[in-house]
């Protein structure tokens, strides 16, 4: 292989190239930091870096090949989003009080990074405390899209998926709640799974300064992000493993295996559009010309099925429950503002903001009646996975939009075929996956115009992750997949 050919190799090439003595991981190393040295001056993906305990991780990684020493991710460089714990290395979420906090242990699923022989290079920028589509802060700056830097690559996990799609490192580690996988995986044109809620360990993706203890955030998910679907199984299986103590004490991780090996065998319903806002032309048409494929290889390929929950309702459901989740950890005084307005809703507006709102200022009452409906959504949803093995749908509206810093996000709008619409409403389609907990899993299948890469959201029954990553993987092997942007 050739530096570029490292920089753009899998997982699974790398670690047979090590095995041979084909390059040692302190080459591997040293050939993605230069990249990042060379060109992260115009993305911003990686601010926090950590350059000479990477290249101390490699020498060792050497050493334990030497010895015939062995490890999935054995001399693999990577990043990890900036939210979670390295020891030694500021987690802040962006936030400039916190510019000072270094934490004093790695997150669990960075641990089993480092145990596995990954040589973690840095950490990949966020929006201040998580909450954006788009990746910049007071801290770190703007994140650029490496297809169009004047695009956001999206966010939260923007900056893991700006990273991987110029070369730096073959996988990182990003979370998501509010489809801050899905999304930048989508506008940045590379692979990304959301797990089934509850499936891998958090304890250490925690705000700064808070104790690293092990909770469960509603519809928060940590997940693996990658340029091929293969390497996402690796990494998820890698991190699943329940933890100890904890669940780890009475319960192993056996999953079951995707129910199909071949694309023929699969029954697909394709679902491009949503009552709440268009999908754009371009990334609809995106959506159509694989299905046309899928149905033209042998899948069973339908559009419409009465099983699937009412996604008007859904949609209102998700808003409530991420504004719950969201606004627990606002300020008193903010809390009051938010609870003041919702009190002004009318009973009968049920638009998307006005849900957003009620959600912000939920009693646990209305809380547990909200969690009751999701729960008979999450059985319409199992219902559904009897006669289907896969949802296809989109991953966002548009493909990537320009950098939009205005200080109200709530106020700001999306544009969709030139008509304009409420920016956050464009969560639904991170929704339609977290509010049941469902796993999803978001592959590049095409380009726009414009040369934005275009995802596709593959969604699979609850703790069955394997499927929608393993259909993933056969379109790629029959379709293609991941395309590296042209970056000089």
């Amino acid at each position: 292989m050739s530096t570029e050919d490292y920089a753009y190799a899998t997982v699974r090439e790398l670690a047979a190239a090590l095995e041979a003595r084909e390059v040692s991981a302190v080459e591997l190393a040293e050939v993605v930091i230069q990249r990042i040295q060379r060109y992260d001056g115009k993305l911003n993906a990686v601010p926090v870096r950590d350059f000479d305990r990477a290249l101390d991780a490699a020498r060792k990684a050497d050493r334990a090949r030497a010895r015939r020493a062995g490890g999935p991710l054995l001399g693999i460089p990577m990043t990890v989003k900036e939210s979670f714990n390295v020891a030694g290395l500021p987690t802040t979420w962006g936030i400039p009080p916190f510019k000072d906090f270094v934490p004093a242990e790695d997150a669990l699923a960075v641990a089993r990074l480092k145990a596995a022989g990954a040589v973690i290079l840095g950490k990949t920028n966020v929006p201040i405390a998580l909450g954006d589509l788009q990746t910049y802060n007071p801290l770190y700056g703007t994140t650029n899209n490496p297809w169009d830097t004047s695009r956001t690559p999206g966010g939260s996990s923007g900056g893991s998926a700006a990273a991987l799609a110029a070369g730096f490192g073959p996988v990182s580690l990003g979370s998501d709640i509010a489809g801050s996988l899905r999304l930048p995986a989508h506008f940045s044109g590379v692979y990304a799974h959301k797990p089934s809620l509850g499936l891998l360990p958090s304890r250490g993706h925690t705000p700064p300064a808070t104790p690293p203890l092990s909770y469960d955030r509603d519809l928060a998910v940590i997940g693996p992000m990658a340029r091929t679907a293969a390497d996402l199984t690796l990494l998820l299986d890698l991190l699943a493993e329940p933890e100890t103590p904890g669940l780890g004490v009475a319960y192993r991780h056996e999953p079951p295996p995707a129910r199909h090996d071949r694309l023929a065998d699969y029954r697909v319903l394709v679902l491009d559009s949503h009552p709440a806002i268009p999908t754009s032309t371009e990334v609809a048409a995106a959506i159509d010309g694989l299905a046309e494929k899928l149905a033209a290889a042998g899948a069973r390929v339908e559009r419409h099925s009465p099983l699937l929950p009412d996604q008007t309702e859904a949609a209102r459901l998700y808003m409530r429950l991420l504004l719950a989740a969201v606004a627990a950890a606002y300020p008193p005084d903010a809390y009051e503002q938010v609870r003041k307005a919702a009190e002004q809703i009318d009973s009968g507006d049920v638009s998307l903001a006005a849900e957003r709102a009620r959600g912000a200022a939920l009693s646990h009452r209305d809380w547990l009646e909200t969690d009751a409906l999701r729960t008979r959504h999450r059985a319409a949803w199992a219902a559904l996975f009897t006669q289907f093995d896969v949802v296809l749908c989109p991953a966002a509206p548009t493909t990537a939009f320009g950098h939009d810093q205005s200080a109200d996000q709530w106020a700001r709008r999306i544009t969709v075929d030139g008509v304009e619409y409420d920016y956050p409403d464009q969560l639904v389609w991170a929704g339609i996956a977290s509010a049941p907990g469902n796993p999803a899993t978001v592959a590049p299948v095409a380009r726009s115009r414009d040369g934005l890469p275009i995802g596709v959201q593959l969604i699979g029954p609850m703790f069955e992750d394997h499927t929608p990553i393993r259909f993933a993987e056969l379109l790629e092997r029959e379709f293609g997949g991941f395309v590296a942007p042209n970056l000089d």
